[in-house]
């Protein structure tokens, strides 16, 4: 399905104070992840390479052995395998990630409009 209304898709909620919603297709997946102030992705890595964009608020992002606090408009990519890190700080936050390849252990978890690849 080309068009996707992300209100349509039940959210998972991966840490306390984060929900996200995760359309995919083939090779890639979006996740629209939603953020409580002072919630926090802890450090972690993965296979997938993974691309993103603060659509709202403020995050203090480390990848790797850099940190910086993004705002709105920022954007961020992480190679596979590096370990990575984000905290809402100062109110709520808003980041749409892209993976690629589809990460397996989201696609489990949701999928409302693409039928998974067998």
């Amino acid at each position: 399905m080309p068009f996707i209304n992300i209100d349509d898709i039940e959210p998972i909620s991966p840490v306390p104070g984060c929900r996200m919603r995760t359309p995919f297709g083939q090779n890639l997946m979006l996740s629209y992840l939603e953020m409580d102030d002072g919630a926090e992705v802890p450090l972690h890595s993965h296979p997938h390479e993974q691309g993103g964009m603060l659509l709202r608020g403020r995050v203090e992002l480390t990848i790797g052995d850099e940190t910086r606090m993004c705002e709105a408009g920022s954007m961020f990519m992480i190679p596979p395998h590096v370990p990575h890190r984000a905290v809402a700080v100062g109110g709520p936050a808003v980041v749409l990630d892209v993976f690629s390849p589809v990460r397996e252990d989201y696609a489990k978890l949701t999928n409302t409009y693409i039928p998974p690849v067998e």
